[in-house]
């Protein structure tokens, strides 16, 4: 059977889309979510935040992309 690696390219525009799907999942849950719970933010302040864990889960998912790549090969 031919093995199929995924480039270092592919597996960081990978993890980017996720990343951008799930940033903008944050942000409208934020957005939602934090009035129910009697917490105040501004779109600016959700905007923020929602890009401190992004840029976190980015790096994070590209990692374990690789590291998992690694061990299969």
């Amino acid at each position: 059977m031919t093995e199929v690696r995924q480039s270092r390219a592919l597996s960081a525009l990978e993890a980017g889309a996720n990343v951008v799907v799930g940033f903008v999942l944050a942000v409208l849950m934020q957005m939602v979510l934090f009035p129910v719970i009697g917490l105040a933010a501004s779109v600016p302040q959700s905007l923020g935040l929602g890009a401190v864990f992004t840029g976190t889960s980015l790096v994070r998912s590209y990692l374990l992309r690789r590291l998992f790549t690694r061990w299969g090969g």
